[in-house]
């Protein structure tokens, strides 16, 4: 699989980060976690982490930023 393919699937699965029950969410945001670690994206990863983070603690604005900020990060990889 390409990056860009990979880039591409990152951004589908954020796209779907908001439907779904928490656990489903988190599984999705972990995955996008690990995905980016592997493209040598740790910073992004990192905000990943925080992103999760936010969500696991209740804070849903700022999953919400967190899940926004690596939309526009990661789009910008391509």
């Amino acid at each position: 699989m390409t990056d860009t393919t990979r880039i591409d699937a990152l951004l589908a699965t954020l796209n779907t980060a908001d439907v779904g029950s928490l656990d489903t969410i988190a599984e999705k945001m972990g995955q996008v976690q690990e995905d980016l670690e592997s493209l040598g994206q740790a910073e992004l990863a990192g905000a990943a982490s925080e992103a999760l983070g936010a969500l696991r603690r209740g804070d849903v604005a700022e999953f919400r930023r967190g899940r926004a900020f690596l939309q526009s990060k990661i789009g910008h990889l391509r």
